[in-house]
């Protein structure tokens, strides 16, 4: 018989089947907290947990849940807290006895805070909070990907700051998610692809508006353009190239379209020089759109340098206030090869040439999505506090091998002081945490607060 895909019961990792019985005896309450040890940036903005708690944790536990989950995990070798579970669902009507706080998202956190915590609400039940580290612990995803995009639009502000006129109406557009196609899953190419969508509004990734509309309450999350791919453009033949791109102009340039053609089919140079420069340049200029020339194979910076100065030569440009020049009628995106050093090498050299960074824009698609992992910002989620037998119990790791692993003890809680995040430890679960930063999300069973995309994107 197969399995339920909606039991939640099975997401977790096998061991912790085992644990309810490795607690010490007349444990009632138990407290973890998600941090980020440090890693690649030295902050990190949270995102996603509302995805996972109204996806996941607002489900309910049925006695056929309970049923399924003890068949399997003793098959499989482990010992089931059968009694627990079913307390679960007779006395809680499935409802997870669970409470789970945490920081704002699209909060911008220091690294060594505390993020998220969990307890338990049933004293019967503590185990339940190490349960759902598993699925909890998956937030480090999104988190990170909003993290890493938060960082590359630093980068790519500070360039047009320093050579646009326009450089907060161009800023939203300027790394376009095109990974989708490179991520593992499509829960991935979702979530990850509306991680992105917190800083940028550029994306190819129909699947991360989806996520937005269902579990963020917005409507459109990102918007794109018409563009060509290589299919479109081999199709008609290395002959009829130009046709190719003559129909992608009738069909697509409007006054103030854009639309985007990738250009390097064959022989990128003699495309911009002939095809656009020559054959097409004047219906383009008429048709007041813009066209985007994609080169897509390469070394990225070379080819980037190699558009958009020969575009300059055949379409002319202007010069801006701060002294750098701006193309007419057209712009260069590249898509192929682009991470955060390709992107910093781009725009040096574009800059370098004496152009503004808003001739250039960004597609990223694996380097965005896929090539992050738990360990980019070093993501843990640890026990920090129990109550045992009616006392308080700070509990920690601090292992000689790692000093970096050392986990924090307490009940923790997250506040503003002098301008700055600092992390409160209480010895006690006795705390109405004054002045916290952090919200009460969940709490038996029901989500308590739902953002929406836009107000996650306001809270940098």
């Amino acid at each position: 018989m197969n399995l339920s895909d909606s039991n939640i019961i099975l997401d977790t990792d096998s061991y912790k089947s085992s644990h309810f019985l490795q607690y010490p005896p007349r444990t009632t309450r138990l407290f973890s907290y998600l941090e980020s040890r440090g890693g690649r940036y030295p902050a990190t903005r949270f995102f996603g947990l509302q995805y996972i708690l109204k996806r996941y944790l607002c489900s309910t536990v049925s006695a056929a849940d309970v049923e399924e989950a003890k068949a399997l995990i003793e098959a499989h070798g482990e010992p089931f807290p059968y009694d627990g579970w079913m307390r679960v669902v007779t006395l809680h009507g499935g409802r997870l006895p669970l409470e789970v706080r945490a920081v704002p998202e699209g909060t911008l956190v220091p690294n060594h805070n505390v993020l998220m915590s969990v307890t338990n609400t049933d004293p019967e039940l503590p185990w339940l909070v190490g349960w759902f580290e598993t699925m909890l612990m998956r937030v480090w995803y999104p988190t990170t990907v909003a993290t890493q995009s938060y960082y590359l639009k630093q980068i790519i502000r500070a360039a047009l700051e320093q050579t646009s006129d326009h450089a907060e109406a161009e800023l939203p557009f300027k790394l376009h998610d095109f990974g989708s196609r490179g991520v593992s899953s499509r829960e991935s190419a979702g979530l990850g692809g509306l991680a992105h969508l917190t800083n940028f509004m550029g994306s190819d990734t129909l699947e991360a508006l989806r996520t937005g509309r269902n579990y963020y309450g917005t409507d459109v999350a990102a918007f794109s353009i018409p563009a060509a791919e290589h299919s479109t453009v081999t199709s008609w033949g290395k002959e009829h190239e130009v046709e190719a791109y003559r129909n992608m102009v009738n069909t697509f340039a409007r006054p103030g379209a854009v639309f985007a053609v990738v250009s390097d089919s064959y022989d990128l140079k003699y495309a911009i020089n002939v095809h656009w420069g020559e054959t097409l340049r004047e219906l383009v200029e008429q048709s007041g759109a813009t066209l985007v020339v994609r080169p897509d194979s390469g070394e990225p910076a070379a080819m980037v340098r190699l558009a958009v100065r020969a575009l300059n030569a055949k379409f002319g440009s202007d010069l801006n206030s701060k002294g750098y020049k701006v193309l007419r009628h057209v712009r260069v995106m590249q898509g192929d090869g682009i991470d955060e050093d390709s992107i910093r090498e781009i725009l040096q050299t574009v800059i370098g040439d004496g152009f503004s960074a808003e001739n250039v824009g960004f597609g990223m698609g694996g380097a965005l999505l896929q090539q992050v992992n738990r360990d980019t910002q070093r993501f843990a989620y640890k026990a920090s506090a129990g109550l045992i037998d009616g006392h308080f119990q700070p509990i920690y790791k601090d292992p000689v091998t790692d000093p970096g692993k050392r986990s924090k003890d307490g009940v923790l809680d997250l506040v503003m002081e002098n301008g700055r995040y600092v992390t409160r430890q209480y010895q006690t679960f006795e705390t109405e945490f004054p002045g916290s930063v952090m919200r009460v999300v969940f709490r038996d069973g029901e989500l308590l607060v739902e953002d929406t995309l836009d107000e996650v994107r306001g809270r940098v």
